[in-house]
């Protein structure tokens, strides 16, 4: 069983609401990503979502475009971002790790290769933003030999139908985007969010993850309350570039972020 599926079941077991953090590969430099991958699971995350640092990304806002220019600014590669998973998974064989980003890195990397080097570094899904069900007929069964799950976005305007075709082709947890615009927007309203979940549970089985306007702990656990799992970026990305000059400060600057989000989840 792939970790993710582990993870989830062992969580509706204890009755807990995933915690899962996004940083982006080689922020502020290659040589800390690991590290704050490990501090990540100390302040409680139970997925990492890793992403691969690209120079167009456009579903993200200015905390992680700018993160992504700081990892490029190091020539950060896909390669780079395979290295810190295995790095990462030489002292964690367990927490579940899934590359985030966008499809030019992987078509240029080439699919196959892609698959084949991201199973071998240790990671457990891919989430190309950019590649919908309809366009992974190539990639996904390329991921599927390798066991790697393909997860899928779902923004708030998705029609029903087409929602259903990407629960249907969706592995791991869905994604559901909580808001219309890009990450590190704010105005959350949790009711509606509510309400589409509602929606999308007649509809699959996958855990249902809400990402996009999470950023303290009253609203990581206003989201927890109607999600399986609460996906948390520009806050925690902000964090990295307020220290990205003094890097040693980084790991407590998001344990503290993540750990408050942790315990009201947990309250």
């Amino acid at each position: 069983m792939n970790r993710i599926d582990q993870r989830f079941a062992a969580l509706k077991e204890q009755g807990r609401t995933a915690l899962i953090p996004y940083i982006t590969a080689g922020d502020p430099a290659p040589a800390h990503t690991a590290g704050l991958m490990h501090a990540l699971v100390e302040a409680g995350a139970d997925i990492i979502e890793l992403g691969v640092p690209f120079s167009d990304p456009m579903a993200d806002g200015p905390v992680i475009q700018k993160a992504c220019e700081r990892a490029l600014r190091h020539h950060t590669r896909l390669t780079d971002v395979f290295e810190m998973v295995r790095e990462f998974r030489r002292g964690d064989a367990e927490t579940p790790v899934v590359l985030m980003g966008y499809l030019n890195p992987i078509e240029r990397f080439g699919y196959e290769r892609f698959a084949e080097q991201a199973a071998a570094a240790g990671v457990d899904g891919v989430l190309a933003v950019d590649m919908p069900p309809e366009e992974a007929d190539e990639l996904a069964p390329l991921f599927k030999a390798q066991g790697l799950q393909s997860i899928f976005l779902v923004a708030p305007t998705t029609s029903r139908a087409r929602a259903a075709t990407i629960c249907d082709h969706g592995e791991g947890y869905l994604y559901y985007v909580s808001l219309k615009g890009v990450t590190g927007a704010a105005s959350l309203d949790v009711e509606a969010v509510g309400r589409q979940l509602d929606g999308l549970r007649e509809l699959t089985q996958l855990p249902l993850c809400v990402g996009f306007g999470i950023r303290d702990g009253a609203s990581a656990a206003a989201v927890g309350r109607v999600a399986d799992g609460v996906i948390v970026g520009s806050a925690l990305v902000s964090r990295i570039a307020e220290h990205a000059e003094q890097p040693e400060r980084i790991p407590d600057a998001l344990k503290r972020v993540l750990g408050e989000m942790r315990q009201a989840l947990d309250a």
